[in-house]
């Protein structure tokens, strides 16, 4: 039995943790969007701050009155590539940067009122209905892939530059290998807190070999209060029904993530965390409008973390969520997290995120792999993974619409399992 000290350092550490993980996984997409849509230094910054000030609320209130697990609510990927999508071949077609950021926002505030409703009448239920374990497995595929394709460009060092940098790759190689030991051979206390040690460590090492490699982002107070900070509310129509379109279709993060919590937590999502859960992320997906941040959902990525670092305690998240709500008000602080390298973010993220596949193998166990199960599961992951190869321009030549679904591999993956799975009367679910 843990001594009461023991457990207050264990609850201490794996708070901070938990508030690396946010932090890792929060700072990189205020900074790539600010630049997409060409904002002043001070408009990023104050991005930056209030994505802090707002994830931590957001994973807070989720914690406390929404699913009531330790399941961080962050900037939805789906939502960030969209975005980043639309701003490139916006761009392209003709209309300004600040109509399409003021468009996506109407589209953000509308989709979230759409998002409410849907939880207060209940509907989640139906879409919960369509996720059967062939989509989940190819959902949660395709996330870890798109999430690992990103983390390694960090590791090669192409974000700073169009080619690999082989220092800064061999370093990640290590630091990655580093982790990945502690977080497999490990035990007890040095394996919860792998995720912790290993950006620690890394951070310190990165700057011994290299030096920092980039300044403090600090924000000042005016711009962190800065409302519509992508454009003045426009309706561009195409703009506002894809944000729309997007808003109901980052709804299967939540599904998918409390589903895949049930072989975590050990028993099944209720009715009533769904609800809450809907409910919360309509409300920040709305007031993502208005605050310029990218909406919010749980994170399915969050499982592959609590895989990682077997802390399923409650206590840690909500602190860590606190935490974090105050770095954004302190922009100094903010300012000197904003310099952590993205080679040390990425490659401990690395780790964490692999343990998302095994979530993926969890929901097709028992399956037999004949012609027809394998077609099930390929068809989806496979022509989704052909479509993240393809640069975003080759999509330019068809309509708004079409280009927002058909551009996004995992959306489309997705979708084509969902479809096949509930439209398709294969002959059983499970063989052997």
């Amino acid at each position: 039995m843990r001594s009461p000290a023991s457990n207050y350092v264990t609850t201490s550490l794996a708070s901070i943790q938990w508030l690396g993980f946010m932090f890792a996984n929060t700072v990189v997409i205020p900074l790539s969007v600010g630049a997409a849509f060409h904002l002043t230094h001070g408009a990023i910054s104050g991005m930056l701050a209030r994505s802090f000030m707002f994830t931590g609320l957001a994973c807070l209130l989720q914690a406390w009155i929404g699913h009531k697990l330790p399941i961080m609510e962050g900037q939805s990927g789906l939502w960030w590539g969209i975005v980043l999508n639309l701003a490139n071949l916006g761009a392209a077609s003709g209309l300004s940067l600040a109509e399409i950021g003021g468009s996506l926002e109407v589209g953000m505030i509308l989709g979230g009122l759409l998002i409410i409703l849907l939880g207060v009448l209940g509907a989640y239920r139906y879409l919960n209905q369509l996720f059967r374990p062939i989509v989940m497995a190819v959902l949660l595929i395709l996330l870890s892939a798109q999430l690992i394709d990103v983390f390694f460009r960090g590791m090669l060092g192409l974000d700073s530059g169009p080619v690999i940098q082989p220092d800064i790759l061999l370093f990640s190689m290590i630091l990655m290998f580093f982790v990945a030991g502690m977080s497999l051979f490990a035990r007890g206390f040095v394996a919860n807190i792998s995720i912790l040690f290993g950006l620690v460590v890394g951070w310190l090492a990165y700057v011994i070999l290299f030096g920092e490699n980039k300044e403090s982002i600090a924000p000042s107070f005016g711009h962190i209060g800065q409302w519509f900070a992508l454009g003045n509310p426009h309706f561009q129509i195409s703009l506002v029904i894809a944000g729309v379109v997007t808003a109901l279709l980052n709804t299967t993060n939540t599904i998918a993530t409390l589903r895949a919590s049930e072989g975590l937590f050990g028993r099944e999502a209720t009715k009533q965390q769904m609800r809450r859960s809907f409910i919360l992320t309509g409300l920040y997906t709305m007031l993502s409008g208005p605050l310029a941040l990218i909406p919010y959902a749980p994170y399915t990525s969050a499982i592959g973390f609590l895989r990682a670092t077997r802390v399923l305690d409650r206590k840690p998240f909500i602190i860590a969520a606190l935490l974090f709500m105050i770095i954004g008000v302190f922009p100094a602080l903010a300012g000197f997290l904003s310099t952590l390298p993205i080679a040390v973010g990425d490659a401990v993220l690395f780790v964490a995120y692999l343990q998302i596949f095994g979530a993926a193998l969890i929901n097709v166990q028992g399956f037999t792999f004949n012609a027809m199960n394998t077609f099930r599961l390929a068809f989806p992951t496979l022509l989704g993974l052909a479509i993240m190869t393809l640069p975003s321009h080759s999509f330019s030549s068809l309509p708004m619409m079409l280009q927002v679904l058909l551009s996004n591999g995992m959306l489309l993956g997705i979708l084509i399992a969902v479809v096949t799975e509930n439209c398709i009367p294969w002959k059983t679910e499970k063989q052997g």
